[in-house]
């Protein structure tokens, strides 16, 4: 009976740990929110910041989004060829680029990147009190050292996601040209399956991708304690909890843009 009562008791506490925590990362969210319209925005940080996590995660998924178009087609080229179906594969990768490779792949590799990076760089700030001497000095970290990342990875995923889609279907077209599809009828294919409102949708999904990389990390970084060891530990976490968030939030957007 002791025993049950403890486990009870344990559960409980893990529940409300859990609501407790995310209280705190989504009232982050609204303090990112307010300090954006509160005037005096940090213009030259937030580009500092973007070429930190946007430009510098371009070789990233360059690689990332040509390789893997490279290897879907091929796997494609091969597979519908069994059927009779080769002149397909340029439908078939533009659609899975587009729709879902691109901005899950993309995001999945910033978030393995930039979410340590910005974990990793505020637990420092945070262990070595840097982050409780902005505050004596009268300042908002959240405007100081959140905003700008926040910012910055919001608007900057779509664009590498853009990249992705680009360098993904031009990877694919080197593949099919080597299995007889020329390039200009794999592109053709490609145009016709691939709508402007695919497009669209898929990116609206990275805009929240982004947001919450950024913001995981933030709120991980400041939340940091036990000097070296916990600057590890919250790094570490911090890629796991975006990596999941990208990946579950994928599914109910998906499901959400597909009933509007």
């Amino acid at each position: 009976m002791i025993e049950l009562r403890t486990q009870v008791e344990s559960l409980g506490d893990r529940v409300l740990g859990a609501v407790d925590l995310a209280g705190e990362f989504f009232l982050l969210g609204v303090q990112t929110i307010r300090a954006a319209f509160r005037g005096d925005f940090p213009v030259h940080e937030t580009m500092v910041q973007f070429d930190a996590l946007v430009v510098r995660s371009t070789a990233i998924v360059t690689l990332t989004a040509l390789f893997t178009g490279m290897v879907l087609a091929l796997q494609t080229v091969v597979s519908l060829t069994r059927f009779g179906a080769k002149p397909y594969t340029g439908s078939f990768v533009g659609l899975a680029f587009v729709l879902e490779l691109g901005p899950v792949l993309t995001a999945l590799m910033v978030s393995g990147r930039v979410g340590a990076g910005i974990t990793a760089e505020l637990g420092s700030m945070a262990v070595t009190e840097q982050v409780d001497a902005i505050r004596a000095m009268g300042a908002d970290p959240v405007q100081k050292l959140v905003l700008p990342r926040v910012f910055a990875l919001t608007f900057g995923l779509p664009m590498l996601t853009s990249l992705a889609y680009i360098l993904g279907i031009a990877g694919g077209a080197l593949i099919a040209q080597q299995y007889g599809i020329t390039t200009n009828f794999y592109l053709q294919t490609v145009i016709n399956v691939v709508t402007v409102n695919d497009v669209l949708e898929s990116l609206s999904k990275t805009f929240v991708f982004g947001w919450m990389i950024a913001t995981v990390g933030c709120y991980l970084g400041l939340k940091t304690t036990g000097g070296t060891v916990g600057v590890g530990r919250a790094t570490t976490t911090a890629v796991v909890v975006a990596s999941i968030g990208v990946l579950v939030s994928n599914f109910f957007l998906a499901k959400i843009l597909m009933l509007v």
